[in-house]
């Protein structure tokens, strides 16, 4: 077999056989091209529930609005292990805790934002914040 037909059929298997290293390469995006630096939001609600995924945790909240519609916000942060670091796990904030968030909108999503400080009952805060390039401190 010719060497240039061994190198197609090896290429072809390469890229049918990984689509998994080739998509979270392309699925994310830098802080500016998902969220408007220039649309800050304040949101309070309960937790819905938080799920540490890759590459972002998100923390999703239930926002009663001052005409009484209700609202299931999804708010992304920082990865698993960026937010372990900053005092985070798992049972951080469990279903029904009350919770106040600031952080800024997503260009195109209505109800999602990318998170900031996050207020708990006691007032004590936890940084949610992602810290990929472009995104803003969370405070």
């Amino acid at each position: 077999m010719p060497h240039t037909m061994l190198r197609r059929i090896f290429l072809t298997t390469a890229l049918i056989t990984s689509p998994g290293l080739i998509t979270p390469a392309a699925a994310h995006h830098s802080f500016s091209a998902e969220f408007d630096i220039n649309q800050p939001i304040q949101l309070s609600g309960e937790v819905i529930r938080l799920e540490f995924t890759n590459p972002h945790s998100y923390i999703y909240l239930k926002v009663t609005t001052a005409t009484g519609e209700v609202q299931e916000w999804a708010i992304e942060g920082g990865a698993p292990n960026a937010l372990i670091r900053r005092g985070w796990d798992r049972n951080s904030l469990p279903a029904g805790t009350m919770v106040s968030v600031v952080g800024y909108r997503a260009r195109g999503d209505e109800y999602r934002a990318s998170g900031g400080a996050v207020t708990l009952p006691d007032g004590s805060e936890l940084d949610a914040a992602s810290s990929g390039v472009g995104a803003p401190s969370a405070k």
